[in-house]
């Protein structure tokens, strides 16, 4: 079952059980994929959906911060009950020992020497952290471990 289907499926037992925090939550990503499948003129497939979904967390993460500076706490609540839906369809979060190894590797694979091979790294590494590491962190570590090859 596509990952589509399973939003689907969550949304009517959300809608059948009452549950109306979590199907608002599921509307909103339910428009936001309509939206990037419009826009692909095409279905999307799960690893796109994975990436759109990883967007929206990103999203959330922005407002949440956002919120709390303002000091509303009640649209925090909110963000942060849509994220832990948002995230219940991403796969697991990489580890920072895990994040380093697939860099290594990258790295290794790549033949990249120095920092101008950064390109090099992040194209490999792209679809093994899509949707289970934060891009900006990643970008940083491949940074640091490109300067300290030299």
């Amino acid at each position: 079952m596509s990952l589509l289907q399973t939003i689907d499926d969550q949304m009517k037992i959300a809608l059948k059980g009452g549950e109306k925090e979590r199907l608002s939550a599921l509307r909103n990503i339910k428009s936001f994929l309509k939206n990037k499948t419009i826009d692909a003129k095409r279905e999307l497939n799960d690893q796109e959906v994975v990436q759109s979904l990883s967007t929206l967390a990103k999203q959330r993460k922005e407002s949440i911060e956002a919120y709390e500076k303002a000091g509303r706490e009640d649209l925090v609540l909110k963000e942060k009950n849509e994220l832990g839906v948002i995230e219940s369809y991403l796969p697991a979060q990489l580890t920072n020992d895990e994040i380093e190894t697939l860099i290594q590797e990258a790295i290794a694979s790549s033949e990249a020497s120095g920092p101008q091979d950064m390109g090099l790294v992040m194209k490999a590494l792209k679809e093994k952290v899509t949707g289970r590491a934060d891009g900006k962190v990643v970008s940083e570590k491949v940074k640091q471990a490109l300067s300290g090859s030299k």
